[in-house]
């Protein structure tokens, strides 16, 4: 069983920022990859997604959300109802194990394969092994300092990945 990895995405504004770290692990004492990329660019570079979960189930999500953005011309919102409701009722697509943040400049979203398409209150989304840490911290960083997305994103990786052992400190940042 793979476990591991923490995607923590901010919504400032107009500005969003989605950060994940690499480490993938095998059991749970084993670390198979410490470079994974779980944050990708969609739409044109104008939606970035983070996935925690098994990897192929991940990239099947991605692809699949990908999708739903063309058909939908982008709309952030649309996109991840009508995913989330393919993904509850299809049979395959309903034994994926994954969730997906979606962010934009529109919205920040969180997908899950129970078809619950979740939009936070506060701008934070986080997800993965290592969420509460970096949920935590980003909100803390966000309510008290003037720091910027990417900034906060990544700071509150760094310190989740002092914390979960399912986290490291190779971190990925994409920004809007």
């Amino acid at each position: 069983m793979f476990q591991a990895t923490t995607i923590i995405a901010v919504k400032k504004g107009n500005q969003v920022a989605v950060a994940g770290d690499g480490q993938v692990t095998f059991g749970s004492n084993t670390i198979i990859k410490h470079g994974a990329k779980k944050v990708r660019r969609l739409y044109n570079g104008s939606v970035i997604t983070g996935f925690a979960g098994s990897a192929a189930d991940s990239l099947t999500l991605c692809e699949k959300f990908e999708e739903k953005l063309e058909k939908y011309q982008g709309n952030l919102m649309r996109a991840a109802v009508e995913l989330a409701k393919e993904w509850r009722m299809d049979r395959v697509l309903r034994r994926l194990e994954a969730l997906l943040i979606a962010a934009g400049s529109d919205g920040l979203l969180m997908i899950s394969g129970t078809g619950e398409v979740i939009e936070p209150d506060d701008g934070v989304a986080a997800v993965g092994s290592g969420s509460p840490y970096a949920l935590a911290a980003a909100r803390a960083l966000l309510r008290n300092t003037e720091l910027s997305p990417g900034e906060i994103v990544s700071r509150s990786l760094k310190i989740s990945s002092e914390i979960c052992v399912y986290t490291n400190d190779h971190i990925l940042v994409e920004e809007l």
